[in-house]
């Protein structure tokens, strides 16, 4: 049986301490705004100042996060102890009653809100124009140090780590047996060590983005196309990669700034969901306000975009010789055309058994959110040959 049949975790429900959003629309209303360092600039030095002054005039007299909030509590969250790790989850049966079980990794800037928009499409697709056959019971849980998970205190919260803990999360919390995965961003990386590490469960893995390379591959050895990606690679870290040098190795310093202002924190992340989505320059044509604002309000209300850095912190305490091996489960890649860096086939084929390769014609980083209904169909259609057995 697929179904869960373990001790479930408890009931939980998203909440706002008194006077919480006084407080942060305070802050917003008397925020001291710097002076443009170029004239003109836009979006080349950073968050753009004008667009910034108006999300966050929204944000204070506008946005609704009690409205959000209810929204978010339809679904039915939880929260588990697991390996002595407190997990908030998201865990949505399938509509059938007998939904082949998935857990969906999210990554930064982003959160289980990555997967809003996929989960009545993966969990009723009859509903969606599917086949019934197709759907997934579907548990979305909050990495450690994001959202209402706990924040790790002790060293050694990597990703590698993190896939053991969703491990013990699907078997001894929910009780299945075998089970999917799939994520992208650090998710990506949690589902890859998921496929090593947790093969006696997982019976196959899917992804969005193959990660940057940590593989190390004689020049010699490469192809040309795996030169250009990895000229590509170099390219996009000294124009974009400055954020991550940051949050591994002064994620305390740049804490206290972001931690402390809302205006600083919704510059620090929209930024980032403007450069890795498909809009074209335009934030507003991928993500609403509202969507925007949730996502940030997220990190703002449960203080976790410090803890959030320690993924990058941590990362550097698994041993490089992990990112050498090869997961030979079944692997699927949907490539998203304005993903970071795509690799090509060869590339992720080093490291993975690829027998899923989807070139998609649109979208980002953030492809659940952006282009839910390709990102669906490329899960139904991957996992579909995995569900029996």
């Amino acid at each position: 049986m697929l179904r869960a049949v373990g001790k479930s975790g408890q009931p939980f429900r998203l909440s706002t301490p008194d006077g919480a959003l006084d407080s942060l629309r305070d802050r917003l209303r008397g925020a001291r705004w710097p002076e443009p360092l170029l004239d003109g600039a836009g979006w080349d030095l950073g968050t753009d100042r004008e667009y910034l002054r108006e999300l966050v005039a929204y944000w204070a007299d506008g946005f609704q996060w009690s409205a959000q909030e209810a929204a978010l509590n339809e679904l039915p969250h939880y929260r588990a102890t697991v390996d002595g790790v407190g997990i908030h989850y998201i865990h949505v049966p399938a509509a059938t009653g007998s939904g082949f079980p998935l857990v969906l990794s999210h990554g930064w800037p982003d959160s289980f809100w990555r997967y809003l928009k996929v989960v009545p499409l993966l969990t009723d697709p009859a509903a969606h124009g599917g086949d019934p056959a197709d759907a997934f019971d579907v548990v979305i849980p909050s990495l450690p140090g994001f959202g209402y998970s706990d924040k790790p205190r002790a060293p050694g919260m990597h990703v590698q780590r993190i896939a053991g803990l969703w491990d013990t999360l699907m078997t001894g919390v929910l009780g299945f047996d075998r089970f999917g995965a799939a994520g992208g961003d650090l998710g990506s990386a949690v589902t890859r060590f998921l496929g090593l590490d947790s093969s006696e469960h997982v019976v196959a893995i899917h992804r969005t983005d193959a990660g940057l390379p940590l593989l190390r591959v004689e020049p010699a050895e490469l192809t040309d196309e795996e030169r250009a990606y990895l000229a590509d690679v170099d390219r996009w870290r000294a124009a974009e990669g400055a954020y991550a040098l940051v949050q591994r190795t002064k994620p305390q310093t740049l804490a206290y700034a972001l931690n402390d202002s809302p205006v600083g924190l919704a510059a620090w992340i929209v930024e980032k969901l403007r450069a890795w989505s498909d809009c074209d320059g335009d934030v507003e044509r991928r993500f609403t306000k509202d969507e925007l604002l949730t996502n940030i309000t997220i990190y703002w209300l449960t203080e976790t975009i410090g803890s959030s850095f320690r993924l990058y912190h941590d990362a550097a305490q698994i041993p490089m010789d992990q990112h050498a091996r090869r997961v030979e489960i079944p692997c699927g890649i949907a490539a998203f055309p304005h993903d970071i860096a795509i690799p090509p086939r060869s590339w992720a084929e080093r490291t993975a058994n690829i027998v899923h390769w989807t070139a998609m014609p649109r979208g980002g980083h953030f492809a659940p959110f952006e282009e839910p209904e390709l990102y669906a169909q490329d899960l139904r259609a991957f996992f579909r040959r995995y569900r029996g057995g």
